[in-house]
């Protein structure tokens, strides 16, 4: 089969596309046709090896891994003996190691059934963006009905979802985003929206109950600033903090504040949770949510995908085609 691979470190440049085995379900897994792949940033980090702390777990001066790509959409291919949730046929996605593939193995517990509404684009891009967005609010942030809550970073991938998800839970929602991107962020339910090249969303007109930052390199007291006495702010990612720590300098520092502030700042790691998928998929079925494909690539063009990625100009996700 043909499979996106790497044997070390780097750019997009290091990404090879090549000839490898198929593998093989073990008794718990389920093999998938790939039909789409989603990328993110966090696929990005395990490509770089930036933060470098990060290598302690992944392979200190080269991957352990060739695999690449997380989040996949496919047909069910061949199941384990002991797979039951599933069938050779069924349409589903989920988290798995080496999405970038034409065939891919992962246990049974990370898929989900896909809506019969969604197309497998739609599906890929769901999984790590969907759980991150779901989580920081429902379980991080505790969003209530009613609350102000600001999303940061509202037209990229975590934060399209963010932003759709804190409106089903009852909140009144301001995105913050860039200018190309104001229009998509109101289209998807956003009360406000802040373009942050114009205005500051500190500025001391308004507070916030609850914020999310899906991206940037702001500092702590500048958010403190936008939140009420009481309010929660949750870090999801960032930018800086050099190539050591990267956006883990900005978590570390969240951390640390925490026995210093009556607010409530907050840090997430978001791990991949088959009832989290299903929660997804019923509100994507449901037309509660809507994933925003901005762009799809053939599995050739993976390389290229990243390079856009790097911009930080990608408006909602971008899904690999296989």
């Amino acid at each position: 089969m043909k499979a996106i691979i790497r044997d070390a470190y780097g750019s997009a440049d290091v990404l090879t596309l090549t000839d490898v085995e198929t593998p093989v379900p073990g008794e718990d897994d389920v093999l998938l046709r790939v039909r789409a792949a989603g990328v993110d940033m966090g696929v990005w980090h395990m490509v770089t090896g930036v933060p470098y702390v990060m290598r302690v777990a992944t392979g200190l001066r080269a991957p352990k891994a060739p695999w690449v790509g997380g989040d996949v959409a496919g047909e069910v291919e061949a199941v384990g003996a002991a797979v039951t949730a599933f069938k050779p046929g069924d349409r589903v996605f989920g988290t798995c190691n080496g999405a970038y593939a034409e065939f891919a193995r992962t246990p049974q517990d990370r898929l989900a059934r896909i809506p019969d509404n969604l197309t497998f684009e739609q599906a890929a891009a769901l999984p790590t963006s969907g759980m991150t967005a779901l989580q920081a609010l429902r379980d991080v942030g505790r969003v209530r009905p009613g609350q102000r809550v600001l999303v940061i970073g509202a037209g990229g991938g975590v934060g399209t979802f963010a932003v759709q998800l804190a409106k089903v839970f009852g909140a009144e929602v301001t995105g913050v985003c860039s200018t190309s991107k104001v229009d998509l962020v109101r289209s998807i339910g956003a009360d406000d929206v802040v373009d942050y090249t114009r205005e500051d969303f500190a500025d001391g007109k308004r507070r916030y109950d609850l914020i999310l930052v899906t991206g940037g390199n702001r500092s702590l007291s500048h958010l403190r600033r936008a939140l009420t006495p009481r309010g929660t702010f949750v870090i999801i990612g960032g930018e800086g903090g050099g190539r050591w720590l990267a956006g883990m300098d900005l978590l570390l520092r969240t951390v640390l504040l925490v026995p210093f502030t009556r607010q409530n700042p907050r840090v997430i790691f978001a791990l991949p949770k088959q009832e989290n998928l299903r929660t997804l998929a019923e509100l994507a079925g449901g037309g509660k949510i809507t994933p925003v494909v901005e762009r799809t690539y053939p599995l050739s063009d993976v390389p290229e995908a990243f390079r856009e990625l790097e911009t930080r100009h990608a408006r909602g996700k971008m899904v690999i085609t296989v």
